[in-house]
């Protein structure tokens, strides 16, 4: 699995104009150059996709099939918003497909050291970008580093989910750390800590700590936010 393929405007020239359209709006979305409460209208994603209308209304319904706007009838789409609520369950399932990776990848020891060699690059981009205090930077590689741990058990179910709900994560993981900057040191030591749990096969700690750290990274105690 690919984890760049979670993300769709990583792959501009992958699927039809209307899903090239729909990625490049789901990515402004999640960094914020279409924020929450904004109207979005056909024929202003046309204009700036340099598509007809018919495409821009397939990648208006993509949209709202990544959960990142509402359709309002003969108005547009609507910018939603992350509630309390959708951070809980989006968590809630990525914790489960790490954990379960984590699982699973114990079983094949070959897969480890790649996988090492990953997350020591994602973890060297997390670095870089926190000593820039960039948060969007340091969410990006964040979300690839759990978004690896994923890909890890070699899942074409999982990978499909991973597919349908990367923007969401994306999004919700880029506010999390728009809200919370001065935490990425603090992040980026949990995620060495997992990441060395992983290389020396301690499934058992490794979701326990999983677990402690989302909940804390994402303040889901409860049900804050």
């Amino acid at each position: 699995m690919n984890i760049a393929y979670a993300l769709p405007w990583r792959n501009p020239d992958r699927g039809t104009l209307a899903r090239r359209a729909a990625a490049e709006a789901a990515r402004r979305i999640v960094e914020g150059d279409l924020p929450a409460g904004e109207l979005l209208r056909e024929s202003d994603l046309a204009e700036a996709t340099g598509i007809s209308r018919t495409p821009a209304r397939e990648a208006m319904l993509q949209l709202e099939r990544w959960g990142l706007v509402r359709l309002l009838p003969k108005k547009g789409a609507l910018v939603t918003t992350v509630t309390p609520r959708e951070r809980r369950e989006l968590i809630a399932v990525r914790t489960m497909l790490e954990a379960s990776a984590g699982a699973a990848l114990l079983s094949r020891p070959d897969a480890i050291p790649a996988l090492a060699e990953e997350l020591a690059e994602l973890l060297s981009q997390q670095r870089a970008a926190a000593t820039a205090q960039d948060p969007l930077a340091f969410a990006a590689a964040d979300l690839d580093f759990h978004l690896a741990l994923i890909a890890a058990a070699d899942n074409s179910v999982v990978a499909g989910i991973c597919e349908d709900l990367g923007p969401r994560f994306a999004r919700l993981t880029a506010a999390v750390l728009d809200e919370r900057s001065g935490t990425m040191p603090a992040l980026l030591a949990e995620h060495e800590e997992l990441a060395a749990l992983l290389t020396a096969g301690d499934p058992a700690a490794f979701a326990e700590r999983l677990r402690a750290h989302v909940e804390d990274a994402y303040e889901l105690d409860g049900g804050a936010r």
